[in-house]
């Protein structure tokens, strides 16, 4: 055993402990208070898991399990951006580039260097893999508000248009669940959760 690489290894370990602190606006299905990003991605991952049968043709879905374990890990340093911020948006981009440059560096290169590459390919949603994986990531908050309410929604000022905009993906990663998405749309619309 090597003890630099061991160490480094230790080192990235012990700081991805700090997803546990990050919050997002979305709220636990029982209302308590709002999910981490150690939350999302552990329950991003298991969703993936279990409509795996979903997914196009050829999707690995052992790769997007691992997308869906290191895809928010930069936020540790670049904090959560809602979805729905636009001013947030402009600068999330850069910020989570330093951050990944930061926290990839923290493992030995072959390790920093294949989950930067994962993190890469899961943002440019470029390959069916990642393309799966981003319509389960905003499946997981979708489901979310549906369950509370649209408490992020209402709390964000959220039309359904825009909702639609974001989940658009899953009609090409997971046509399958695009039914179930548009009717849960529809329903939240009818009962108050999300303007029209």
């Amino acid at each position: 055993m090597e003890e630099k690489r061991l160490a480094q290894q230790m080192k990235f370990i012990t700081e991805a402990d700090r997803m546990k602190s990050v919050y997002r606006r979305t709220l636990l299905t029982d209302r308590s208070r709002r999910e981490t990003d150690a939350e999302h991605s552990w329950h991003f991952a298991l969703m993936a898991m279990l409509l795996a049968e979903y997914a196009e043709p050829g999707v690995d879905v052992s790769r997007v399990i691992r997308m869906a374990l290191v895809h928010d890990l930069v936020e540790i340093y670049a904090g959560d951006t809602f979805a729905y911020d636009g001013e947030g948006k402009k600068t999330q981009r850069a910020r989570e580039e330093r951050a990944a440059d930061k926290l990839f560096a923290l493992l030995p290169p072959d390790q920093g260097q294949e989950l930067r590459a994962l993190w890469e390919e899961f943002d440019a949603r470029e390959t069916p893999d990642a393309r799966f994986a981003a319509a389960v990531d905003r499946i997981q908050p979708f489901l979310n508000n549906c369950l509370t309410e649209g408490h992020t929604w209402k709390e964000g000022d959220v039309t359904s248009d825009q909702v639609r905009e974001r989940l658009e993906v899953t009609k090409e990663a997971a046509p399958a669940l695009w039914p179930l998405v548009d009717s849960l749309i529809r329903e939240s619309v009818e009962k108050g959760y999300l303007k029209r």
